[in-house]
């Protein structure tokens, strides 16, 4: 049988979601829990591969087993094994066609920024920071740009292993929440650092580096090397995955 969870997670102390011979990724944990669990070795399929330091309030998981188990018995048993930064919150049998990657038909995810001239302190690791002042209008302005199906080559790393550059972004989102702006984000999917080099884009159109249509020129341009840096994982957060069922 096929088994998806939602799990939530702070990335801060692992390396990543995708499994690593260190062992010490999200998925690595929650593989070792729920193998615990259906005492037979647990492969997980993950509707995005977060990086390390990168968050999850909504990440979507698959697993085949044969072991038959209450829905709440995989997600209380998996917790009781699993490091108080990764809990499962749910688990449901579901069809065998149902694949948490290629079945999702969006990914969400928002970015938060501490826009302080003082670094966090208590949310350190958990948001991403700028200490100078914004034109968040700008960016908003600037944001409409990357709406619609692009081809993201600009935004996309050196190491990203996407068949294709080109994806649909449905929204593009900036609001200000003093003393943070957050950035939300919904697509098909994303290429990899496609988001932090997105916000990257929009933080130098909001210090005034650029225009608002600046943006659409990196887009034309295909080249990583016409965009901003890359911002901190640590703002960055999965938070949900939409499939049809």
């Amino acid at each position: 049988m096929r088994i998806a969870i939602g799990c939530a997670y702070d990335g801060a102390r692992f390396e990543g979601w995708q499994s690593q011979s260190s062992g010490n990724t999200v998925q690595d944990h929650l593989e070792r829990a729920l193998s615990a669990i259906a005492r037979f070795p647990v492969r997980l399929n993950a509707a995005g591969r977060t990086d390390a330091g990168v968050h999850a309030c909504a990440q979507v998981a698959h697993f085949d087993t044969e072991a038959k188990r209450p829905d709440n018995a995989w997600v209380r048993g998996a917790n009781a094994g699993l490091p108080p930064e990764i809990a499962v919150q749910w688990a449901v049998e579901v069809a065998d066609g149902f694949h948490a990657r290629y079945s999702a038909r969006a990914r969400h995810y928002r970015y938060v920024l501490y826009n302080h001239p003082v670094r966090p302190a208590l949310l350190s690791g958990r948001t991403g920071w700028f200490h100078g002042s914004l034109d968040i209008d700008a960016m908003k302005r600037s944001a409409v740009f990357l709406c619609g199906e692009r081809d993201f080559s600009a935004f996309r790393s050196s190491e990203c292993q996407a068949k294709s550059p080109v994806r649909i972004i449905e929204s593009a989102a900036i609001r200000e929440r003093k003393p943070y702006v957050l950035f939300d984000f919904t697509a098909n999917a994303f290429l990899h650092h496609m988001v932090r080099n997105m916000v990257g884009c929009l933080l130098y159109v909001g210090r005034g580096r650029h225009a608002p249509e600046w943006i659409e020129e990196v887009i034309a341009g295909r080249d990583r090397r016409l965009a901003a840096p890359t911002v901190a994982a640590a703002g960055l957060y999965l938070t949900g995955v939409r499939y049809d069922v």
